[in-house]
């Protein structure tokens, strides 16, 4: 977990049968997230399973899909090993609905796993508990038909899941999925046996909150109010409010699509037109990282098997940011009494105790305000790539200081980034990095790189010997 913790930024891949339609049936773009077209498509089973015969991986390369997290600056990586379709990545023994059985007969999960491994990167399993096509699935348990035939199922699901801790035992987390039915909730003494089960024969693996249920169906988190699992993992497609400093309690982890509403690849307009700008991403990044989460970022690869090229460039744009300021971001975490400040955010770096300051929304002046923690003041300031030890500063207060910023183009000229439509002004925005002021020539040239990030010098503060401002509505 200390590893896990330590990684910050990782990357999802949601890949499957549902990335050859791609979110598109008979013609017709089903508004919806594309792993879930064979429902909300009524299509018909012996129709979907006929896709397999098409999943050739045609342009599919582990490598590629490593260096593109790579390029993100993801320290770890999590792949959906079998989706809600019940049609697995790995050539499985326990079931024919499987990559082994298509035209290539890969072993995609080993493919990924030992290019992701060589650079570096910790690979996770994401596994579906949830499956539409097992013909012992249940969604509720109304009668002793549906137990005896849901019984089956967990010892589906058991044999499958000790299969992925033999077959790659190098895995490092398991991301588990479609556990939200009555049928698992009422089943929550099998939750802790998987859980069980993989810490034995992968000592030191992760396990998500989304796997668990208690004896009296409550879910992440037990009926005594506890955690379960490793790390927390209830939020998707949404972020804690940046003031609620009680998710620091405990490890956490969001996972984030690129596109609005769709984990798979989706070639509508609907999903295309809503991707995620890059700033916005690293935005989200700090954010997390300021209250001691993980980001998960997902990927949706085409039915090709190759990324998306939309995916690619935002992946690059983001880690070319992590790649500057990421001693802000990696290893860091929580800072303990410096208030949310609206502007950005504080991380941490938890084995040294230095501040940072991640200016993702600065304000029209220009100018940003910094208060310290209680008992501490900000007595210099480092800004991150600028190659300069120091950044001037006004001291408004014992513990508030100023940092005043040139209001242009937040993300570089409109000429340099018309071309690829992510341009947009400051103002536009209302949020975003902007360059330092003209005074400072390394700053300035910092536009169009993203979001500042200034480290912060600090001490013990010293009031003696200076006169405090009077405020007549409190004193005695």
């Amino acid at each position: 977990m200390q590893r896990f913790r330590g990684h910050r930024v990782g990357q999802f891949i949601h890949w499957g049968l549902y990335a050859l339609p791609a979110g598109r049936w008979e013609g017709r773009d089903i508004e919806f997230a594309a792993e879930f077209l064979p429902r909300v498509a009524k299509i018909p089973q012996q129709r979907w399973e006929a896709l397999a015969n098409d999943f050739t991986l045609a342009d599919f390369d582990a490598d590629r899909w490593a260096d593109t997290a790579v390029a993100l600056g993801a320290r770890y990586m999590t792949i959906t090993t079998k989706h809600h379709d019940g049609f697995c990545l790995w050539p499985s023994a326990h079931t024919d609905f499987h990559m082994g059985n298509t035209p290539s007969g890969r072993d995609v999960l080993g493919e990924l796993v030992a290019a992701y491994e060589a650079r570096g990167i910790d690979v996770n399993f994401y596994y579906s508990v949830l499956d539409w096509r097992h013909p012992d699935w249940r969604f509720t348990l109304e009668n002793d038909g549906d137990r005896a035939a849901f019984a089956r199922y967990l010892d589906f699901a058991m044999n499958q899941l000790e299969e992925l801790a033999d077959r790659y035992p190098g895995v490092k987390g398991f991301w588990f999925d479609g556990t939200w039915d009555e049928s698992v909730k009422a089943n929550g003494w099998w939750t802790w046996e998987v859980e069980r089960m993989l810490k034995q024969r992968i000592p030191g693996v992760v396990v998500n909150s989304r796997l668990r249920a208690d004896d009296f169906g409550a879910r992440h988190v037990d009926s005594h109010g506890l955690l379960m699992g490793d790390y927390e993992s209830g939020y998707e497609r949404r972020l804690p409010s940046p003031w609620d400093v009680g998710v620091a309690a405990h490890d956490w982890e969001a996972c984030m699509t690129i596109p609005q509403a769709s984990w798979g690849y989706h070639q509508g307009t609907w999903a295309q037109s809503t991707l995620k700008h890059p700033w916005d991403v690293v935005d989200m990044i700090a954010h997390c990282t300021s209250l001691g989460g993980n980001f998960l970022l997902n990927f949706g690869p085409r039915g090709d098997g190759s990324m998306a090229p939309a995916e690619v460039d935002i992946a690059s744009r983001v880690g070319e940011w992590l790649a500057t300021n990421g001693e802000a971001i990696y290893g860091c975490g929580f800072a303990m009494g410096w208030n949310y400040p609206g502007w950005g955010y504080f991380t941490r770096d938890t084995d040294t105790g230095q501040v940072y300051a991640v200016l993702t929304r600065v304000p029209a002046s220009g100018r940003v305000r910094v208060e310290a923690a209680s008992g501490l003041e900000v007595v210099g300031l480092r800004l991150l790539g600028s190659g300069s030890d120091g950044y001037p500063f006004t001291r408004l207060a014992d513990s508030v200081v100023e940092v005043e910023l040139a209001v242009e183009l937040a993300f570089g000229s409109a000429g340099s980034d018309a071309s690829d439509g992510l341009a947009r002004s400051a103002a536009e925005l209302g949020s975003g990095s902007v360059a330092a002021s003209a005074g400072s020539a390394a700053a300035g040239s910092l536009a169009g790189a993203g979001p500042l990030v200034f480290a912060l010098e600090t001490r013990a503060l010293d009031t003696s010997g200076r006169e405090k401002e009077p405020n007549p509505d409190v004193l005695d």
